[in-house]
């Protein structure tokens, strides 16, 4: 099982950026995608960002995110970040890094993934 560390939470105002970072232990290994979700208070968890281990240019984002969020990875340093720019009061969220082996893949959603971090809160406020 891999382990997975977020940082980077935070409160900010509308319009503000903020980075999340995923460190990941040992190793990536066989993943076949890292990611991001987030969960609202009283809302269901949701996909947020998406990014291949096996092809680091392939990417998904919700439509709710894309053009402002950016996911990347580094595979020295054994990250995963989530550069989170124009950020509007309904990205408030509990953000989770979670890692997928493939074994159990169902398509691109939360049951999908076998690993998952603790969790980073962010808070933006208008």
């Amino acid at each position: 099982r891999l382990q997975l560390v977020e940082s980077g939470g935070g409160s900010v105002q509308a319009g503000g950026s903020l980075r999340l970072s995923c460190k990941v232990s040992p190793e990536f290994g066989f993943t076949k995608y890292t990611g991001w979700f987030r969960r609202a208070p009283g809302q269901e968890r949701e996909m947020v960002a998406l990014i291949s281990s096996r092809d680091l240019s392939l990417k998904h984002y919700s439509d709710a995110v894309k053009g402002r969020f950016t996911i990347s990875q580094d595979n020295d340093l054994k990250t995963v970040d989530l550069q989170m720019e124009n950020l509007e009061p309904e990205d408030t969220a509990m953000y989770y890094c979670a890692a997928a082996s493939g074994r159990g893949w169902v398509g691109i959603r939360a049951e999908s993934f076998d690993d998952w971090g603790q969790g980073t809160q962010v808070t933006v406020s208008s």
